[in-house]
């Protein structure tokens, strides 16, 4: 049977332009939920789910700051962890009742998953994404001189802004892998996983930091064996000159190809770009096969009909080079 690790994108819960409350989510996760199951039962294949976070992080982050007077703000490391168990929840809710629609029940786990990274990563050096709340300059740099923060310019505003290293393991793969192998559907390594750095006792430290979530599925996938990484979005596949009027989809790429757009700067680096990375990084490491996508077109992109393919075979897509220039 074959098995796949499916990242959901943050549009799973929150689309964009909607309000983050927790009836949005629930509703749009029935639909993301219905998708996955007729994924896992379309293709007869077993899946490992991950999600993003960033918008629930976000609003942990804003509620901690106006209740900072009140209760301690909670370190970045737990914030993750929080979003961790309540989107897993609401996402094992969703698909239960999804899986009962068809008749049938199935056993769910939801894993709070931590996520090992090297202490002497460059990305502590510099740090780059932006988390929490939005301020002006003035305010910005008075949160900096308080709390150590760094922070940086976003558009109009400011907000503080913290390393993101390269995800090394994850810590609970064993019993990930265990479970997956016995049947059960996993969620696990929400929001690419809780950052946390080895000891010499072979303990674990939290730190402050967000890891890459699509960087991360590829540990995920890698650690219980998957065929396939599938990166699902709001976006229908890869596009050559994306936001041009001679914008097109690409259908096939392989790993050279992949990494000379990389390194042209050919898709957005905050958007596209890590996606196409993970599923390089995948195939290289030696994954069958690698997809992005749209949500909606989830076993049509396992199929081979939809999205855009690195690696494996996938009747009827010709290949497609990219351009060196977005």
């Amino acid at each position: 049977m074959t098995r796949l690790a499916i990242a959901l994108g943050g549009n799973a819960l929150i689309r964009r332009g909607e309000p983050g409350s927790t009836e949005v989510q629930r509703r749009n996760l029935q639909a993301a939920a219905r998708g996955l199951v007729t994924l896992a039962e379309g293709s007869r294949a077993e899946i490992v789910i991950t999600h993003g976070n960033g918008p629930q992080v976000g609003f942990l982050a804003i509620g901690a700051e106006m209740a900072a007077s009140v209760v301690p703000a909670p370190p970045l490391d737990v914030l993750g962890a929080e979003t961790q168990g309540q989107i897993g929840y609401l996402l094992a809710q969703a698909l239960n009742d999804a899986f009962l629609e068809r008749g049938h029940s199935r056993e769910i786990a939801v894993i709070v998953t931590r996520t090992v990274v090297h202490g002497d990563d460059p990305a502590f050096g510099n740090p780059t994404k932006p988390v929490g709340p939005i301020y002006d300059e003035a305010t910005a740099r008075e949160h900096a001189a308080a709390r150590g923060w760094d922070i940086a310019p976003d558009g109009t505003s400011w907000r503080r802004v913290v390393p993101s290293p390269h995800p090394l393991r994850i810590v609970e793969s064993g019993a990930i892998r265990a479970l997956v192998e016995s049947g059960v559907l996993v969620v696990a390594s929400g929001g690419g996983g809780i950052p946390v750095v080895e000891r010499p006792d072979g303990g674990y430290d939290g730190v402050e930091a967000v890891i890459d979530k699509d960087l991360a599925a590829v540990v995920l996938a890698r650690s219980v064996n998957a065929d396939g990484l599938v990166l699902l979005s709001d976006v229908d596949a890869v596009y050559r000159r994306w936001g041009t009027p001679r914008q097109e989809p690409i259908l096939r790429l392989s790993y050279d190809e992949a990494m000379e757009g990389l390194s042209a700067g050919a898709w957005p680096a905050g958007s596209m770009a890590p996606k196409v990375r993970a599923c390089a990084e995948f195939i290289k490491g030696g994954g069958r096969f690698a997809a992005i996508g749209a949500l909606e077109n989830a076993v049509a992109i396992v199929k081979g009909s939809s999205g855009t393919w690195f690696g494996g075979d996938a009747v009827g897509l010709p290949r497609r080079a990219v351009d060196s220039a977005a």
